[in-house]
């Protein structure tokens, strides 16, 4: 880093040490948005402590939750991939959770020393809630990748190192599942870094996948295995597709994959007017409606009928099998089928906002009313979930004394409490 933009990245923290926000240009937006929720955090920038207590799980706990982490059976993959490449650079690799806590921290013993030194060692947590601007926390706080250097930390004692950090999510469900993260000297600084962590995340993911075939909800398989063979199928939550009765998967660009989407849950059919409304909230031309579904029975057939446009054809999709095992209870294998929400939650259209907002709060509903640690545990590590703090205090409460995952609700309440000013 060039020693202007260090002295420009100083004098902005030094501003913001004093009550006034860095102007806009002199730091990354990245980490002045990032400063800023850590002032509003109540975060004390020469106190900030990764050891807080009410972070801390005693030492048998702590074992225990890491040995049964989802991301234990990548640690080898994470350590061949790695440190090989780092040994003798003064960085190490970490392994977070989702809430930034530590799990394994791995490089040589100057490198593990130094960062003890900053309480950079296994349990402790680098949430950005709990000490502000950083790589890891900031990873999971975005749920993408990140690179933090030097005086961009918010912890004034962490303003000599380097890091470079990427979340991991379970490719199946989308689940948050912790990050990967290296932290060091000016090797952690390189532009190189956060690719080399990118790369090793996308090959933990591509193993975690390879893992997941036992691990689907059995609810969620049984419906798959009773429904239709030669039934067309929409599928929106894992990418967009169209798959033909007896035939191949044909890819849908987003605006057809909307349509398909809104003709399903429409099936009483859809004038123009009402389709252009609820595909656009400007001024989608019935010029345009009637153009994208030409395309569409162009490239899949002829599945729309007209006056009103309506579906045709027998169909299933993704979204109603997450809404068959809602009416069915099976509460924890709809979190897993819902996933990050694939276009649902990527889609602009106002008509398939309301779908997936219904879809969401009708599942949210259920979970809550529920007594089930699984079902609420599953909404909670889930991106719709996880700053639910209604749902972590009904999780909180229906574990038992000293359950290590009681520790994780009771903390993550806390870092909501503060996170949103409650008292």
């Amino acid at each position: 880093m060039a020693d202007a933009t260090i002295a420009h990245i100083h004098a902005a923290y030094e501003r913001l040490r004093s009550g006034d926000e860095p102007v806009a240009d002199s730091v990354r937006s990245v980490v002045r948005e990032s400063w800023l929720r850590s002032v509003r955090g109540g975060i004390d920038p020469d106190t900030a402590d990764p050891e807080q207590p009410q972070n801390h799980l005693a030492d048998g706990d702590f074992e225990e939750y890491r040995t049964t982490h989802r991301l234990a059976a990548v640690r080898d993959l994470v350590q061949s991939l790695m440190l090989d490449d780092i040994a003798g650079s003064g960085v190490v690799v970490a392994l977070t959770d989702r809430i930034g806590r530590l799990l394994w921290v791995e490089g040589d013993r100057s490198a593990r020393d130094r960062a003890a030194a900053i309480d950079f060692v296994e349990g402790s947590v680098w949430s950005e809630e709990a000490v502000g601007t950083n790589a890891p926390g900031l990873a999971l706080t975005l749920e993408q990748g990140v690179q933090i250097l030097g005086p961009e930390h918010f912890a004034s004692r962490v303003q000599q190192w380097n890091c470079a950090a990427a979340p991991v999510h379970d490719p199946v469900t989308g689940e948050l599942l912790g990050a990967v993260d290296v932290t060091g000297g000016p090797a952690a600084a390189a532009p190189f870094a956060l690719a080399a962590v990118r790369s090793v995340v996308a090959a933990v993911e591509r193993e975690l996948r390879s893992r997941a075939v036992d691990l689907a909800p059995s609810a969620l398989l049984r419906l798959r295995a009773e429904a239709p063979a030669a039934v067309n199928r929409l599928t929106v939550l894992d990418g967009a597709t169209w798959t033909p009765a007896g035939g191949p998967s044909v890819p849908l660009s987003p605006r057809h994959a909307e349509i398909l989407l809104l003709l399903q849950s429409h099936p009483e059919g859809l004038n123009t007017e009402q389709l252009a409304t609820l595909l656009s909230d400007g001024d989608l031309g019935a010029v345009t409606v009637r153009a994208e579904i030409s395309r569409l029975r162009r490239d899949l057939g002829d599945l729309i009928a007209a006056r009103p446009y309506r579906i045709s054809v027998e169909m299933s999709s993704d979204v109603g099998d997450v809404r068959g095992l809602i009416d069915g209870g099976d509460l924890t294998g709809a979190v897993s089928a819902l996933g990050r929400g694939g276009l649902l939650a990527e889609s602009m259209a106002p008509g398939v906002v309301e779908l997936f907002e219904e879809l969401r709060e009708d599942l949210r509903s259920r979970v809550l009313s529920s007594a089930d640690p699984a079902a609420l545990n599953g909404w909670t590590s889930s991106p719709h979930g996880r700053d639910d703090t209604e749902a972590w205090q009904r999780l909180a409460a229906v574990l038992p004394d000293g359950h290590p995952q009681r520790a994780v609700a009771t903390g993550r309440i806390r870092l909501l409490d503060r996170r949103y000013g409650l008292p």
